[in-house]
């Protein structure tokens, strides 16, 4: 696999976290500052975050979930794994 599809696939799977993360904070009608609050990061981090720009670590993903009271596993459906 070339570069430029890795880092494809990289930007579709983090388009598709973030796509996740927006549909449940909506879903709990929180805006991006009042998640930001909860779990202690800058609101321009969940903005960027929701729109594939940042990756958030495995701890920030862990805290969204939590603060949205839902499994982690619910942030990741539909993002495709990765081909190794």
């Amino acid at each position: 696999m070339s570069i430029l599809n890795n880092k494809n696939m990289r930007d579709e799977r983090l388009k598709i976290l973030g796509d996740n993360i927006r549909a449940e904070r909506m879903r709990k009608r929180f805006s991006q500052e009042k998640l930001a609050e909860l779990i202690g990061v800058h609101k321009d981090s969940i903005k960027n975050i929701e729109n594939g720009y940042q990756t958030p670590s495995a701890f920030i993903v862990f805290d969204i979930a939590n603060a949205l009271e839902i499994p982690i596993e619910d942030l990741f459906k539909n993002v495709p794994a990765k081909n190794i």
